[in-house]
């Protein structure tokens, strides 16, 4: 914790001096009311209730309607890319999305570290994430422990998604786009009354296709062509003056590429082929843009999502419930380690793999929350989770024939890829959680909050009974493990508000991520490969965060600055493995991490039309207690930036009475970041940017603007895994997006 003083210390007398320049006086006064230059008021729902961005006493970045449209944000990726302390490894599939968020990471096969909270039904998967985003009215990322709000895994911090509402006079939308790689898109919404004031609806959706920008010199396809149709309904009924029910569906499929990785030891003949490895070769840096596998990888995610919000609003208290249920089926399949052109028995190495992912759940959360206006605000709780998941993992003998995709039995009698080896289990996982909070204004500039929940989470899995690893001792097929994992996730936030422009606020809070079962026997199969003392059962992580911080606006609104420093202990940080030899994924723990760092927000109105924007965020993480490898203590924790930094500008100025000129630049450097906890290799910062250009109506009515993302073509990887698997990340990609609005 002295560590962090010097940072504590310097937010705080920063936030405070920039603060006096506003007033002349002591006693707090209403600020002068903002001018037309100043910033819109965002109104945010990060403690469950309606709050003003600037008010809320936590590090949050929140993006509008507005912002999302003109920073084109269509993915997850292009909102973590304008937001300090956050970083995303995409890879491997369409469905595997890696956050990481303050150094506290995602893993393959792993929970994430954040709750994503859509039109307030929390996601239960992560391969949910990275669904298509469109039709959005906020995206709020809160940093920081969020568990005592949002429960287990929110360990890291939030994301809450709302998307535009059921309006009560018709309105819509239609759009569409070309870009690089043969690519194009359609989308459009549509909403109105079917009962004025009584019954409302909303309908949206989008395709997107592209063939790819990757080649494979073996089989001559591009090797990460994308297909995704998304689609969502919503219908609002006023039911009485106080009920108010909302239905929410949506489903999204997507195919595309998978498993583009290189294998950095492999040694490779004239014709792609694998002659023999050299296991020097390993480095984070070394980026290779076409492949060689034999196989073309392919993967098809389904997901389907149907939700029920009720609204009571009674006099002392609002009466809030959630009913959802989602479904979600994810099929990968593709060359195998070394990924080259070898084909089994041409060479031993090379084989297929495949995975297959089920996932049902259904979800029931109950609350009262009290009204805002008043001195004592409360809010209570329950929830529970239901959910069924199975996993199957396999290698084959690749036979030059293709691949077959398994699922829940393995293939041993095939023609085209035999089955080698097969994981496979069913989870059953119950969980449930209870949760309050108090808010109480001590002093009209002073209020102490304290929210509390407790989660436990009961998990079963059952073994296939033919579950298949090839190797004497690994695995017990049809054996059924039992595990539960649970904790009290406390905080405690004090907020200082002595003027309407100013507030300083500072927290301590716990949360958790819950444990889980690796798949049976891999931890055998790991300690056969040199790493030693893994479970087939992963622990939960628990952390424990101190939080200070400070906001501010200044120049009559034109100029807002937003600042923090946090403390963090890891107990258990999950960290993923892969023994590529047997397609292995193991998850193991790192028994201490230490996290602190901070974050800097700023924007400014040079002029009318004229914004500038960035935010600057550090991590510094240090591994304090492994027992697997103890002489790896004090090394950086894996798949930590150093720091990010994201830069910007955006000029919209008429041309004419009824036409605009749009121009937008963003900048993005991405810190040093290693991959493992022997730190064995770490990717140099990187540095991209992106460019927007383009005419729109001045009413909003239409736009054209075109995209450049990536201008500067920067060659890095995407991922990099321990041993010298390597994910390219995209290449200079081009847009031209056309909207109109009725």
């Amino acid at each position: 914790m002295s560590k962090l003083l010097p940072f504590v210390g310097a937010t705080a007398i920063c936030g405070i001096l920039s603060a006096f320049p506003a007033v002349a006086q002591t006693a707090p006064e209403a600020a002068p009311a903002a001018s037309s230059m100043g910033f819109e008021e965002i109104v945010v729902t990060a403690r469950m209730r309606n709050e003003t961005l600037q008010d809320v006493p936590l590090s949050e970045t929140a993006f509008t309607a507005q912002n999302i449209a003109d920073a084109r944000i269509e993915g997850v990726q292009d909102f973590i890319a304008l937001t300090p302390n956050l970083s995303i490894i995409q890879s491997q599939n369409v469905g595997n999305a890696f956050i990481t968020i303050r150094g506290i990471s995602q893993v393959r096969n792993g929970e994430s570290p954040v709750a994503v909270v859509v039109d307030g039904v929390l996601q239960v998967n992560p391969n949910q994430l990275t669904q298509q985003m469109f039709d959005l009215q906020l995206i709020e990322v809160l940093r920081g422990p969020q568990g005592a709000l949002y429960g287990r895994n929110a360990t890291g911090g939030a994301i809450l998604i709302t998307t535009k509402q059921p309006t009560n006079n018709f309105e819509g939308s239609a759009n569409a786009g070309i870009g690089r790689g043969n690519e194009w898109q359609l989308g459009g919404t549509v909403s109105g009354p079917i009962v004025e004031d009584k019954l409302l609806f909303r309908l949206g959706a989008r395709y997107s296709k592209r063939d790819g920008y990757f080649h494979n010199t073996t089989t001559g396809d591009k090797v990460d062509n994308y297909e995704d149709f998304s689609a969502r309904g919503m219908l609002k009924w006023n039911v009485t003056e106080n009920l108010t029910a909302d239905v929410r569906a949506s489903v999204a499929r997507a195919n595309g590429g998978a498993l583009n990785y290189v294998f950095q030891p492999a040694i490779l003949d004239a014709n792609g082929a694998n002659s023999g490895f050299d296991f020097t070769k390993g480095d984070a840096n070394d980026v290779t843009r076409t492949f060689t596998a034999n196989n073309r990888g392919y993967n098809n995610r389904k997901i389907d999502e149907l939700s029920l919000k009720l609204d009571y609003d009674a006099d002392f208290a609002t009466f809030t419930s959630i009913s959802s249920y989602n479904k979600l089926n994810e099929r990968s399949l593709g060359d195998m380690f070394p990924y080259t052109a070898s084909a089994n028995p041409a060479y031993l190495t090379d084989g297929t793999q495949t995975q297959y992912l089920d996932v049902k759940a259904w979800s029931q959360e109950f609350r009262i929350t009290s009204k805002a206006d008043q001195r004592l605000r409360w809010m209570a709780g329950a929830y529970y989770l239901d959910t069924k998941r199975f996993l199957s993992s396999t290698t084959g003998d690749d036979l030059g024939l293709g691949i077959v995709q398994v699922e829940r039995h393995p293939l041993f009698d095939s023609t085209i890829n035999p089955t080698a080896t097969f994981f496979a289990d069913d989870n059953h996982n119950k969980a449930w959680a209870v949760f309050g909070n108090v808010a109480y204004d001590i002093t009209d500039t002073l209020e102490a909050s304290v929210a509390v929940r407790y989660d436990k989470d009961n998990r079963t899995q059952v073994v296939s009974a033919e579950q298949f690893s090839g190797l004497p001792g690994v695995g017990v097929p049809g054996s059924v493990n039992k595990a539960s994992f649970d904790k009290w996730q406390p905080k405690v936030t004090l907020r200082y508000h002595p003027l309407d422009n100013f507030q300083i606020y500072g927290s301590w809070g716990q949360g958790f991520r819950s444990g889980q079962f690796n798949q049976n026997g891999v931890g055998i199969i790991a300690g056969l490969n040199g790493l030693a003392g893994v479970s087939d059962i992963v622990p939960q992580e628990n952390t424990e965060t101190w939080e200070l911080g400070s906001k501010t606006e200044l120049l009559d609104g034109r100029l807002r600055l937003n600042g923090s420093v946090f403390h963090t202990k890891v107990q258990g940080q999950q960290y993923f493995v892969f023994v590529g030899a047997v397609g292995a994924q193991v998850l193991v723990s790192i028994d201490e991490v230490e996290l602190y760092g901070a974050e800097l927000e700023a924007m400014y109105r040079v002029a009318e039309g004229l914004d500038v924007f960035g935010g600057v965020g550090y991590t510094h993480s240090k591994i304090k207690d492994y027992a697997i490898d103890p002489t790896l203590v004090g090394n950086k924790a894996p798949y930590v930036p150093e720091y990010s930094v994201n830069l910007g500008a955006q000029y919209r100025v008429p041309l004419t009475s009824s036409v605009g000129l749009f121009n937008r630049v963003d900048y993005q450097r991405i810190g040093k970041q290693y991959w493992d906890p022997e730190n064995s290799t770490a990717r140099k910062p990187v540095d991209l940017v992106n460019l927007r250009v383009g005419v729109e109506d001045n009413d909003g009515k239409w736009s054209l603007i075109g995209s450049i993302e990536n201008l500067f073509d920067k060659e890095y990887n995407s991922e990099y895994v321990s041993g010298g698997f390597a994910h390219a990340a995209l290449p200079r990609v081009w847009r031209l997006d056309v909207k109109y609005n009725f």
